[in-house]
């Protein structure tokens, strides 16, 4: 290769590489509805990010039986191994756990090969925790790599982002902020993201969130909406929901609209 054409095949190798990072925005996942997790018209997925956390994730796993609902929890490969105690409760509550990475860090300042490894790290311990493979990969920030859509299918994940974000890992969320962020997005189909964990949040952060649980729940089921995990969602093309474990079959959404 001359010397000239090597800086425009790196930028081109770089485009490549930074691409799917386009996702990220609300417009692009509009139109991919099966990443954005887009699910049953009578259904929301509830999902958290970035635990467990021994601070915090009790507190929402208390909340969440309180309420009778499920949720899928994409956790960090070193949070899980630091607390594997919770990923077991989180598990035995009759939760869904997911892969968030190994650390919370942005796939496109990642060295080449360190988000194969660290997915495939944090899949393993994701199994071992749970005697299950997970299903599901959600990459930190929500921006994919040309390398993730790789790695992550290669160990049996699919990669879900969200259609509606509550903003709570802000100093200055509140559960009001975190309600009003959620409600454009409330309906049939969505998958709402919330954090259970401060972990790489303000300080604090994870209280708006879970002072918003139990009105979002009760007006999800206020528009005949059932509340649950990823894989009763029936994401588009997805071969999760046949992966039914005994927390799917005791969960039935407790108390849920049928």
């Amino acid at each position: 290769m001359r010397p000239a054409a090597l800086p425009t095949a790196l930028v081109g190798l770089a485009l490549l590489h930074a691409a799917p990072a386009g996702t990220w925005l609300p417009a692009v996942r509009r139109r991919l509805p099966g990443l954005a997790g887009v699910g049953s018209a009578d259904h929301v997925a509830l999902t958290f990010d970035d635990g467990p956390d021994p601070r915090s994730t009790p507190r929402f796993l208390d909340e969440l039986e309180r309420l009778g609902c499920r949720a899928t929890f994409f956790v960090l490969g070193e949070m899980l191994e630091r607390h594997p105690e919770l990923g077991h409760r989180i598990v035995a509550d009759g939760h869904e756990m997911a892969v968030h990475g190994w650390r919370h860090v942005n796939a496109l300042v990642m060295c080449p090969g360190r988000v194969t490894n660290e997915i495939g790290r944090a899949s393993a311990l994701v199994r071992a925790v749970t005697g299950a493979p997970p299903a599901w990969y959600r990459p930190p920030y929500g921006v994919l790599s040309a390398e993730t859509l790789v790695a992550a299918p290669a160990r049996g994940l699919r990669p879900v982002l969200w259609t509606a974000w509550g903003k709570d890992w802000t100093a200055t969320a509140s559960p009001a902020s975190v309600l009003a962020a959620m409600a454009p997005g409330l309906r049939g189909g969505a998958t709402l993201l919330l954090h259970d964990s401060d972990h790489t949040s303000a300080p604090g952060s994870w209280r708006s969130g879970l002072g918003a649980l139990p009105a979002l729940v009760d007006r999800c089921r206020s528009m005949g909406l059932r509340v649950g995990p990823l894989r009763d969602h029936g994401v588009t093309g997805t071969a999760a929901r046949g992966r039914r474990d005994p927390g799917t079959l005791r969960q039935a959404d407790h108390g849920a609209p049928p």
